[in-house]
């Protein structure tokens, strides 16, 4: 509950010092780009924070694998890291998706 409230408060504090931040461009712009940073910001959060999840998951796998069977320990090693190649790439493609929306945005001038 604790960490729910302070991570929270840190996101109203961003949310606010973004808004002043803004706050010299012209009113037709100023929305749109602080929506943008937004959800950029949340693609790449959440990429990574389901990265991050199925990282855990799987290395756990490996070790319980790995501790039930030593023989086959080289090909667990060897699938949880192409598995983790592949997770790793979502991650990719949340920060090439974050970085589209920073620097793609057509209605920006």
């Amino acid at each position: 509950m604790r960490r729910t409230v302070i991570a929270g408060l840190l996101t109203l504090g961003i949310l606010c010092v973004a808004s002043v931040a803004m706050a010299a461009m012209d009113a037709a712009t100023a929305p749109v780009v602080q929506y943008t940073v937004l959800a950029a910001g949340l693609a790449i959060g959440l990429g990574a924070i389901g990265s991050g999840i199925g990282m855990g998951t799987a290395i756990g796998g490996a070790c319980e694998g790995t501790s039930r069977n030593p023989e086959a320990g080289g090909r667990i090693l060897t699938t949880m890291i192409i598995g983790l190649a592949m997770i790793e790439s979502l991650t990719i493609y949340a920060l090439v998706v974050a970085l589209i929306l920073m620097f793609g945005n057509p209605y920006i001038k």
